[in-house]
């Protein structure tokens, strides 16, 4: 018999190289460095992902002038993202579950790359509006995929929890940083390099992706597939999202955002028909009879809806009222991204050692309770004496909320399930961040008229606009303690320490 028989030590040293090699422990599973390895590349695309939803938020004078976009076409290159984004989430996850997690990555993030590219090069209005259109739908195929090889790689208990902890945090700190990084490179460099930097970035991960990062995929012998499920529900989310994006522009009482109200919630009602009678649905409603799953996508609707705002609310102040460059805008919500950031390890331990919804209540407290303190704005406002103690508060409370909203919108949740989890979770948020926008944007104008016509300066008129939606903004974030406490049981909570 050879001496590297299966039942020798020297043969079992031999397995054990080879696997490390190959990057598994023997069982199938990646060893703990290929885990955090394939981690750190899934986030930095995650990270991408987010910081382009506000990146060009500080650079639209800009492009506005460079590109001689009409003043009301300027808002479609934010508009064009999100709507995409949001509306091919829950697409993007359950063809993940199908076609591989990993495959499905590779392809969407070599399209969002390519999109970025197109969009530095843009020569026209148009041009630059469809190509944010394709990032965003390309970046709503990568997130929901990255996220579920997340899940796969990590069992559930602390090692997920950690790494749940992190892509929480960087969540958090995506959109204060797309601001900051936004005002540096238009101020420096020019409009295009904020969609450059995703080239080489897009391009390494392309490049590091098949060596570090695991497949998975649905183990199914015969993959059914839902098109009318999928054709119902990214259409709802799309009419729904453009509905409410133009709304502050058209009126709510408007024919076109009433009809299309209308449209996005008879599109919705045929949904969940299909799901409730197709073999293999695209959003299994079973998910929602999950309490923890059902209060977490609640929580982090609301989330969307306050903090997202707050930043939009928090940016056209300091721009408007205080005459903040893009580059001083950017570095004054420095101060909630680090704060963010400098906690999130913290929150991460907390979530192990106590109750992801009690400290859920927590972060949603902070980020509330930090909103309305900045209602107290006023019109010749400084950032130290009036602005900072809010970010810094609304910021620590993001390292709060975000984590065990996303640890528990994915506890429970099978491996067959992951993607579509994932894309329900940011489903959730971004259709959040875009109602919550639209309304704190409604608000704001409505009350600026209001203040201007009863003769108000204009600047203090600004600033009653902007201080009546951020009461709205915080209010809406407060919301999330009472719907935590009554959709989210402790026990369902409990994570494995």
């Amino acid at each position: 018999m050879s001496s590297l028989d299966h039942e020798s030590p020297v043969a079992d040293t031999a397995q054990a190289a080879v696997s490390e090699c190959l990057g598994h422990d023997g069982t199938g599973q990646p060893t703990a460095v290929h885990r955090w390895r394939a981690f750190t590349l899934l986030a930095a695309a995650y990270f991408m992902t987010t910081v382009d939803l506000t990146i060009v938020n500080v650079a639209l004078p800009t492009i506005g002038r460079k590109l001689h976009f009409a003043e009301s076409d300027l808002q479609w290159v934010v508009t064009a993202y999100g709507l995409t984004f949001g509306g091919f989430l829950l697409l993007g996850g359950r063809a993940a579950d199908l076609l591989g997690r990993r495959r499905l990555f590779m392809i969407a993030m070599a399209i969002f790359t390519g999109a970025s590219l197109a969009c530095a090069l843009a020569a026209s209005d148009a041009f630059l509006i469809v190509m944010r259109g394709i990032q965003g739908c390309a970046a709503a195929f990568v997130l929901p995929a990255a996220l579920s090889i997340v899940m796969n790689t990590f069992s559930e208990g602390p090692d997920r929890n950690k790494a749940l902890g992190v892509w929480g945090a960087l969540g958090a700190a995506g959109g204060t940083f797309g601001l900051i990084t936004g005002g540096l490179l238009t101020s420096y460099a020019g409009w295009p390099f904020i969609f450059l930097l995703n080239v080489p970035i897009g391009a390494a991960v392309l490049l590091l992706t098949r060596r570090v990062v695991p497949e998975s995929r649905l183990d199914s012998t015969r993959r059914r597939y839902d098109p009318y499920g999928a054709v119902t529900i990214t259409g709802a989310l799309v009419v729904l999202v453009y509905a409410i994006s133009q709304a502050p522009q058209a009126g709510w009482e408007s024919t076109r955002t009433v009809s299309m109200l209308a449209g996005a919630v008879v599109l919705l009602t045929a949904f969940l028909v299909v799901e409730a009678r197709v073999e293999a649905p695209l959003l299994p409603l079973r998910l929602f009879r999950i309490k923890t799953v059902a209060g977490s996508n609640a929580a982090g609707f609301l989330l969307g809806a306050s903090f997202y705002a707050f930043i939009f609310v928090g940016t056209l102040y300091l721009q408007q009222v205080l005459g903040y460059s893009a580059l001083k805008t950017g570095l004054a919500w420095l101060t909630a991204s680090v704060t963010s950031m400098a906690l999130a390890g913290f929150s991460q331990r907390l979530v192990t050692r106590t109750s992801p919804a009690i400290v859920m209540v927590l972060g949603m407290t902070l980020i509330g309770t930090g909103i309305l303190w900045a209602t107290r704005v006023p019109a010749d406002g400084h950032f130290w004496q009036n602005l900072a103690g809010p970010f810094f508060l609304a910021g620590a409370g993001t390292a709060f909320a975000f984590i065990p909203i996303s640890i528990g919108a994915l506890a429970g949740i099978g491996r067959r399930d992951a993607g579509v989890a994932a894309g329900l979770l940011n489903t959730s948020q971004q259709l959040g961040g875009a109602i919550g926008v639209a309304v704190a944007s409604t608000v704001a104008a409505t009350n600026l008229h209001s203040l201007a016509a009863s003769g108000h300066p204009p600047a203090a008129a600004l600033t009653g606009g902007f201080q009546y939606a951020l009461w709205v903004c915080g209010l809406t974030g407060l919301l999330a303690v009472p719907v935590s406490f009554a959709l989210i049981r402790r026990r369902n909570m409990d994570i494995q320490a």
